[in-house]
C-alpha cells in the first residue's frame, strides 16, 4: 500500500536538493496537489511553492502566459476544495518559525507524554481534534474518542509506560519523535514520529508515523537512559 510519508525540513547542502525541499509542504498540501491535473501540479508549485514568475515558468513548460495563468487560477480553486480551514495559504512565503507560544505548547505535549499524564495531555488537544497512523486507514476525529484510544491501547501502562521525546520539524509543522524503552531493556527504542497541526493555542491534528523514519530525521535510532 502506498501512502504519505513525513519530511524532514533541514535544508540540504545542494541546491537541487534545496530545491526539491521547498517544494515539501504541510501534509495537507500534499494530498490536495494530488486532485491536480499534471500540467496545473507543475504550474502551481513552480508559481506558488518555489516563487517562480510567469514567464520563466511559461518558458520552462513550452506554454503561453495565458495557459500559465489559466492553469493557476484552477489549480488554486481545486486547492481550496480540497484543503482543510486554515491551510489555505500553502506558499513558500507562507511557512513561518514556531512562534514562542507554539514552542511552549509543543514543550508541554512532551513532558505529558513523558510523564504519563493523560489530564493535561488532553487538555493540549482541540476538541475536533484529528488523528491518522498511516498507513492504517481512517481517521479518528474527537480528542475525546482519540485518548480513549490511546489509553485503550495501553498507554500509560505496562510495556508503554517508559517514554522519552525529542522534538524536531516535519512537512512544515513540529515533529515530536517518541522513544519507548520496555521493561527488562537497557535503552529507549525508535517508536514513532507525531507530526503535529497547531490552531487556536492547541494541538488540532496528530499524524504519527512508525520510527522506521527516524533515519529520515537525523533522529537515533536509540537513546540511553537520563
Amino acid at each position: 500500500m502506498r501512502y504519505l510519508q513525513p519530511w524532514p525540513d533541514s535544508q540540504p547542502d545542494d541546491p537541487h536538493e534545496r530545491a526539491a525541499a521547498k517544494e515539501t509542504v504541510e501534509l495537507a498540501f500534499i494530498v490536495a496537489v494530488q486532485h491536480l491535473p499534471a500540467r496545473q501540479r507543475a504550474v502551481l508549485i513552480l508559481r506558488d511553492v518555489l516563487g517562480w514568475p510567469a514567464r520563466q515558468t511559461a518558458d520552462t513548460l513550452g506554454l503561453t502566459l495565458a495557459s500559465v495563468t489559466s492553469a493557476l487560477q484552477r489549480a488554486r480553486v481545486t486547492m481550496r476544495e480540497h484543503l482543510p480551514d486554515g491551510r489555505l495559504d500553502w506558499s513558500a512565503q507562507a511557512r513561518h518559525e514556531l512562534t514562542a507560544d507554539e514552542q511552549k505548547l509543543v514543550a508541554a505535549y512532551v513532558r505529558a507524554h513523558e510523564a504519563l499524564d493523560i489530564e493535561t495531555l488532553t487538555a493540549l488537544l482541540r476538541a475536533d481534534l484529528r488523528f491518522a497512523m498511516p498507513p492504517e486507514p481512517g481517521v479518528w476525529v474527537g480528542r475525546d474518542a482519540t485518548v480513549r484510544a490511546w489509553v485503550d491501547g495501553g498507554f500509560g501502562s505496562g510495556e508503554y509506560a517508559d517514554w522519552r521525546c525529542l522534538t524536531t520539524t516535519a512537512n512544515g509543522r513540529p515533529a515530536v519523535a517518541m522513544y519507548l524503552r520496555r521493561p527488562g531493556s537497557p535503552t529507549y527504542e525508535a517508536f514513532a514520529l507525531d507530526v503535529l497541526g497547531i490552531a487556536d493555542g492547541l494541538v488540532a491534528e496528530i499524524t504519527t508515523f512508525g520510527g522506521s523514519v527516524f533515519g529520515w530525521f537525523g533522529l537515533p535510532p536509540q537513546l540511553a537512559p537520563r
